[in-house]
């Protein structure tokens, strides 16, 4: 019998694919052994550094990176406010520790409750927080020193504000401060630590200044520590630094008007009679912005505060004085508008005003007496007169249309209104009041309860000046626009006083008069210069006479107007105008030694009753 087995040809066929498919299979099993051998050393040896760090990362996280503040330029260009690189400390909330805090207070000489205050402020825990700017060498030394023993601590580099002048221009430039709790509650852009503007044109143009943060995306392992750029940085922003702020301050005579009034307390405010550009802004006593600039104790905040001598108070903007003489343009405008006078009329002067038994005196008999004449020699007789001829409503109209009582409207915060007395105001403060006409005798010569600002009183000289444009004065005329690249001019507004321009060159025949034709501000003429101007002398029921000058110069095609106010200073002629004469003399003859001439200037003295006194007999 055959074999079956082996003469069955297709049972040899299929045992022969068996076997090959067994071959087949362990040859595909050593491939796959041997890839994932290589790929096993390649992942455990070659390439271990790299993908044991990434192995690690958690999560992705934002990083704020600060822009650079804004620059300030002058007038003429040259950089006043400026920025430089310094150290800061850093705390990332989410990766520190408590039981580094006592190592980290000892290296910073700082209160370990100032740090949690900080720290437990923070809006997001993976940002880093601002605990202590323009660090010391020796602070930084030894915060990397300790580096392993302070996790989350960071030193970056930031910048602080530097000033290149000589003087202060605290009220002007203001200063930046880390921002505050309160603030913090308002402003949602803010994070603890960011510097902000807390005065002057840093608070006012905060927002050009300040800049936009950028973003830099960062991967973090699981203790929240950085590990490497995400996706190399390509998804980055990039901060937009801020705006660069071009000033209306010419920053020499600036320099000059500070040391004018050092050791005294005053303003010189100067403008530009054709838009309203600020030239000088200048109070004192002040206080050096440097002090703000880096890190800053609270104790310095706090002496400034409390000094007697209110350093921090803007008194070009903030403080309150009668006007006295220097109001007088303003009541012979309205008298020659209102045609109460024209401009060769004439009132008797016997040497004082007479109302009931009192006399308010004026310094001489000056007999038949014009509006220009009145205004050479300030004759008080004169404007009295004419404000009582005025009446309530059109004192109080005309002192609207010059902004009295109201604010500027400077790009400064904290203007003070000053007071504008009106029937409506007067009433109130006594029901029973039906007659005005003591009260109004004294506001004629710039007495009682007026009160005007050197601001103010600048802006409304300017307006003289030019014959009748109010223009809102500014201290910023244009920003340079870092998106775009180009400078941007900032518009500011104006009006036209509806007064007659005629009138205007009656009253600067006056004022020009008081300065070249032997008047109350002789002492001010400077040979080949055509000024403009009128003393004042306010009296202060506190103390001594407060002392103005306002001036323009030229008299035609006026470039300055110009207002010094220096506090319990006395006449106005003796101590406000020299100021004046100096500044005018460096604006029109940069660089020409200047020499104090002395002359025979006729003094003006202004008498009146106290304020007291005058209500007593005003009454009828």
């Amino acid at each position: 019998m055959k074999n079956i087995l082996f003469s069955n040809p297709s049972w040899n066929n299929a045992n022969f694919a068996a076997t090959e498919r067994k071959n087949i299979a362990k040859i595909i099993v050593v491939l796959i052994f041997v890839a994932f051998t290589t790929r096993l050393v390649q992942l455990q040896v070659l390439d271990y550094g790299i993908y044991s760090e990434r192995t690690q990362t958690q999560a992705i996280k934002k990083i704020r990176t600060a822009p650079v503040r804004g620059m300030m330029f002058d007038r003429n260009g040259k950089i006043i406010v400026q920025n430089v690189p310094n150290f800061t400390v850093t705390v990332v909330p989410n990766e520190f520790r408590n039981e580094s805090m006592p190592l980290l207070a000892d290296i910073l000489q700082m209160d370990s409750t100032e740090i949690y205050d900080a720290l437990k402020n923070s809006r997001n825990r993976f940002n880093p927080i601002r605990i202590l700017r323009d660090a010391p060498q020796n602070i930084i030394a030894r915060i990397e020193e300790n580096f392993d023993y302070l996790p989350g601590v960071e030193i970056i580099i930031d910048s602080k504000r530097i000033y290149d002048f000589s003087c202060n221009m605290a009220h002007v430039i203001g200063y930046t401060r880390e921002i505050t709790r309160e603030q913090l509650q308002r402003l949602q852009y803010y994070r603890p630590g960011d510097m902000i503007g807390q005065n002057g044109l840093e608070q006012t143009y905060e927002d050009l200044l300040r800049g936009r943060d950028g973003i830099n995306f960062v991967a973090v392992d699981n203790i929240g520590r950085r590990v490497d750029a995400f996706a190399d940085g390509k998804n980055d922003i990039t901060p937009s630094n801020g705006f660069g702020i071009n000033l209306t301050i010419d920053i020499d005579l600036q320099e000059l008007a500070e040391q004018l009034l050092a050791g005294k307390r005053g303003a010189v405010v100067a403008i530009d009679p054709n838009n309203g550009e600020v030239i000088i802004c200048a109070s004192k006593p002040d206080y050096d912005p440097r002090l703000f600039s880096g890190r800053v104790p609270a104790e310095i905040y706090n002496q400034l505060y409390n000094d007697k001598s209110h350093p921090l108070l803007a008194r070009a903007l903030q403080s309150q004085y009668p006007p006295g003489s220097t109001w007088k343009m303003l009541i012979a405008l309205a008298a020659l508008q209102e045609g109460l006078i024209t401009e060769n009329s004439t009132i008797l002067c016997r040497g004082g005003y007479q109302i009931g038994d009192r006399t308010v005196r004026c310094h001489s008999a000056c007999g038949h007496i014009n509006v220009r004449a009145a205004l050479r020699s300030s004759c008080n007789t004169f404007f009295c007169e004419l404000a009582v001829r005025l009446g309530m409503e059109r004192f109080e109209k005309y002192g609207k249309m010059f902004n009295f009582g109201r604010r500027t409207e400077i790009d400064l915060p904290f203007e003070a209104r000053g007071r504008l007395p009106t029937r409506e105001w007067l009433q109130r403060r006594d029901k029973s009041r039906r007659n005005f006409t003591g009260m109004l005798a004294n506001y004629g010569i710039g007495q009682g309860e007026i009160l005007t600002t050197p601001l103010q009183m600048a802006a409304y000289t300017a307006t003289i000046a030019n014959g009748g444009i109010y223009f809102q004065p500014h201290l910023v005329k244009s920003v340079y626009n870092q998106i775009t690249g180009k400078i941007e001019d900032l518009h500011f507004d104006s009006k036209q006083i509806p007064i007659d321009r005629k009138h205007f060159n009656t009253v600067k025949d006056g004022m020009w008069s008081a300065v070249n034709g032997g008047g109350t501000g002789s002492g001010v003429a400077i040979s080949g210069l055509n000024i403009c101007g009128k003393t004042g002398t306010a009296q202060n029921p506190h103390g001594k006479s407060h002392s103005w000058f306002v001036a323009f110069a030229p008299r035609e095609n006026p470039q300055i107007a110009l207002c010094v106010m220096i506090e319990n200073a006395g006449y106005g002629s003796a101590v406000a105008a020299p100021i004046a004469k100096r500044i005018f003399h460096e604006f029109f003859f940069p660089g020409v030694p200047f020499y104090q001439t002395v002359s025979n200037v006729e003094v003006e003295v202004e008498i009146v009753a106290s304020d007291e006194e005058l209500f007593e007999f005003f009454e009828e």
